[in-house]
């Protein structure tokens, strides 16, 4: 069986490097893949988001199965542009996608299925003035979010009310995200520690697929503008037999069902972006997809035959497919480029050793060319190790990274350090 991946970063890469571990036969595309994914199939210079180029792509190389790494093709609706052709998507149709597509239309769902998650108002330039009426109306931290995609920068948070307004006019009346911003959600600020869950569905089953906790900010102590993630640590020692049952009962299920009800059964990776509180979980966001840096954090944990899991999302029999995570803690390190997340220079030599017993690279933002490895983004690659626990394992994690050699390194040395106390 034929596979084509689509996207080019580490979670990509680790998408690639668990199907190359498959075993079965058939041959696995990346478009349009990174240095990493090239070592685990062939990449091919194809845009994902174009889906004609796609599809005779597919027609021309006899592939029977499509799994998009990221949101942007899933929101487009590949999903619903390929089934007239014949050819299966592991992942959700184009309303089912619309969870993480929009806000606004994410956060309705939740009230329509009684689904814990922050109160919350959409404006959009016909009532601007009633979204800083709203804002008055509330204590700080103020949170807006722009309803589209925006790369991950469209959630702004603030202690000034003033700023927090002239946020809410620069989003909607000067497009400072886009047309993302076109309509903007006011939510109130929920306190408790942020947490990733997943869980994977074939539109009439479903199983958990564990946790994680992403450090999206640049500096240490969580520090400084956030970025895609620098580093991820799985499990999350608070993420208990209870606290999980919670998540799958309260959120989970109501959000499976419910799509059924609504005549879109979810088939894919549900990325649940939740803030524990107190030891009730709430939902912060959702993804249609795997998280990056977790997947790569989850993933090595992950004991299934991964063209099996890809197959039984799109065509069923997840119920018959055996899998179980191990018990060891993955901490995972993100290496990046001068600058990020603000300008970067690409194209950096690099020099990568071979993975230990304990450690796997992950490339993201690298490229490979004539004259070896460069770098090629602002996150370059991802380090796991797995051990015993959290401080053993970023250690090792540590370790690997310092013998990785590229002009410009950078990496937080304090991944993990905050969950410490609490695995037992």
């Amino acid at each position: 069986m034929n596979i084509l991946l689509l996207g080019s970063g580490g979670r990509e890469h680790a998408f690639a490097w668990k199907l190359s571990q498959s075993g079965n036969p058939g041959k696995l595309y990346i478009a349009p893949g990174n240095a990493g994914t090239a070592q685990c199939g062939e990449n091919v210079n194809l845009n994902p988001l174009d889906f004609e180029a796609v599809l005779a792509f597919c027609s021309d190389k006899n592939i029977s199965l499509i799994l998009p790494g990221n949101e942007d093709p899933l929101v487009a609706g590949i999903v619903d542009f390929m089934q007239p052709h014949g050819i299966a998507v592991a992942g959700p149709d184009q309303y089912a996608a619309t969870l993480e597509g929009s806000k606004d239309f994410a956060k309705a769902f939740m009230m329509r299925h009684n689904i814990p998650t922050a109160a919350y108002k959409s404006f959009t330039s016909e009532n601007l003035h009633e979204g800083k009426d709203f804002l008055a109306t509330h204590s700080p931290p103020y949170v807006l979010k722009a309803d589209g995609l925006a790369a991950g920068k469209g959630v702004i948070i603030t202690e000034d009310i003033t700023e927090a307004e002239n946020v809410l006019n620069d989003m909607i009346s000067n497009a400072r995200f886009g047309n993302a911003g076109n309509t903007v959600v006011i939510e109130e600020f929920l306190h408790g520690i942020e947490i990733s869950c997943f869980a994977v569905s074939d539109g009439e089953t479903w199983k958990m697929l564990g946790s994680a906790k992403d450090y999206k900010r640049i500096g240490e102590g969580d520090a400084g503008p956030n970025t895609g993630g620098m580093g991820a640590i799985s499990p999350v020692p608070f993420a208990n037999e209870t606290f999980m049952q919670k998540v799958a009962e309260r959120i989970a299920i109501p959000t499976f069902e419910g799509l059924i009800k609504e005549g879109h059964p979810f088939k894919g990776f549900l990325f649940m972006g939740l803030m524990n509180c107190n030891g009730e979980p709430k939902v912060i966001e959702y993804n249609v997809r795997m998280g990056d840096p977790e997947t790569e954090a989850i993933f090595p944990r992950l004991r299934v035959n991964m063209k099996d899991l890809a197959v039984a999302i799109a065509h069923g029999g997840l119920d018959k497919l055996p899998f179980e995570m191990d018990s060891r803690t993955a901490a995972t390190i993100f290496l990046v480029s001068a600058g990020y997340p603000g300008d970067i220079e690409n194209g950096k030599p690099m020099q990568i050793p071979a993975p230990g017993a304990q450690t796997l690279f992950f490339h993201a933002g690298t490229k490979l060319t004539e004259k070896g490895v460069v770098t090629n983004g602002g996150r370059v690659l991802a380090i796991t190790s797995l051990a015993e626990n959290i401080g053993m394992a970023a250690e090792i994690s540590l370790h690997a990274a310092e013998t990785v050699q590229y002009e410009g390194k950078f990496y937080r040395k304090d991944i993990g350090k905050d969950l410490q106390a609490l695995q037992s």
